[in-house]
């Protein structure tokens, strides 16, 4: 999702089964009869409105909040999809619940802007929203955001990252959570994921899951429009850990920082669109001692509400918000920055934040 569009999903646990016996019976000089077994065999269907389920084995979720978006669910763990037209959709084929098992798909995918294509699930205590993003369109989801380290796996490094939603639609309903994100530097449509080395990889540096909810190869649009075509399989879960895996290389991390003051330097950077916007905040630190710990106090613009950020947690959403720093950036040297970022809607008015202090000093 874009930074982070997110999106309600609903869970259902219906589950069809078209059982096909057959009796045939030939009478020649003796009597022999065959019994065909029961399978997995339902009917291809379409659907364009939202809705969760199963569907020949396979859970299924589809979720629009407007627009054009027809699923086809096909044999197996196969489905197709096109939308336009649309702000936010999210749908898949996949397991209900979801796990660290290894993943494999193959298909196409294709969008005109924003899209992603990603292993993509929920978990609840705590409530995180997480993704393996195989593939994007004109966005990379970890655009602004800080990278916590990465995982080399399945032929590629994946940069890891965590954003915040702040009172956004989730599993359980509005709820404020952290997503979780690994991101494929070479981007591609078919492979195998070997999902338990991004869970060990987030668990290495702190991001930590809880009980699997769901879990799907999602096809996500954001103010797009596009298509794909995707079959998913799941395969064994591993048994031992593997002695010639993925390294996952971890960025330091600052140590529980304690409130200190400082001088400062604040600049913004904008990147709006039609009802939202993004803003990259940069803090320097212009004094001669360190800064341990802080808190950056701004005046979002009026008509604009936070939905999601990165490198920093914010309250409330709108108005006057505080930005309070995370375990890996609470100390800035002299000299040194860190920038932070957060996604907004906006009901016209795309004006940068203003009235910055840190730590309680204004800064320039």
């Amino acid at each position: 999702m874009n930074d982070s569009p997110v999106h309600p999903k609903r869970r259902g646990r219906d589950r069809m089964r078209l059982v096909i016996g057959g009796v045939c019976a030939v009478v020649l000089a003796a009597v022999s009869v065959t019994l065909a077994s029961n399978a997995y065999a339902e009917a291809d269907r379409t659907l364009t409105s939202n809705g969760t389920g199963f569907h020949n084995g396979y859970f299924y979720s589809y979720w629009k909040d407007n627009g054009n978006v027809t699923m086809n669910l096909g044999a197996g763990g196969q489905y197709s999809v096109q939308w336009s037209g649309i702000n936010n959709t999210v749908v898949g084929k996949g397991w209900n619940p979801g796990s660290n098992h290894t993943v494999n798909y193959s298909g196409s995918f294709s969008t005109s802007g924003n899209g992603y294509l990603a292993l993509y699930g929920w978990t609840t205590n705590p409530l995180i929203e997480y993704y393996v993003v195989e593939n994007f369109g004109n966005y990379n989801p970890s655009t602004g955001t800080q990278r916590l380290g990465s995982v080399t796996t399945d032929g590629s490094t994946y940069d890891i990252y965590r954003t915040q939603r702040v009172n956004q639609p989730s599993i359980i309903g509005n709820a404020t959570f952290y997503q979780y994100w690994s991101v494929r530097q070479q981007k591609r449509t078919g492979g195998t994921i070997t999902t338990a080395n991004h869970f060990n990889a987030w668990a290495s540096l702190g991001l930590n899951l809880g009980t699997h909810n769901y879990q799907i190869l999602a096809t996500e649009g954001f103010q797009s429009s596009g298509s794909s075509n995707i079959t998913v399989s799941a395969g064994n879960p591993p048994t031992t850990p593997s002695t010639s895996g993925p390294t996952a290389t971890v960025s330091p991390t600052a140590s529980a920082p304690q409130p200190g003051g400082g001088t400062c330097q604040v600049t913004n950077a904008v990147n709006p669109w039609n009802t939202g916007l993004v803003d990259n905040i940069t803090i320097k630190n212009t004094g001669t001692t360190a800064i341990n710990g802080w808190s950056l106090k701004f005046n979002l613009a009026s008509g604009q509400t936070i939905t999601g950020g990165w490198s920093a947690t914010y309250a409330p959403s709108s108005g006057q918000v505080t930005a309070t720093n995370v375990n890996y950036n609470g100390s800035i040297p002299p000299g040194g920055s860190t920038t932070i970022g957060f996604q907004a809607n906006h009901s016209g008015n795309t004006a940068a934040p203003s009235g910055f202090t840190l730590n309680g000093s204004a800064c320039s």
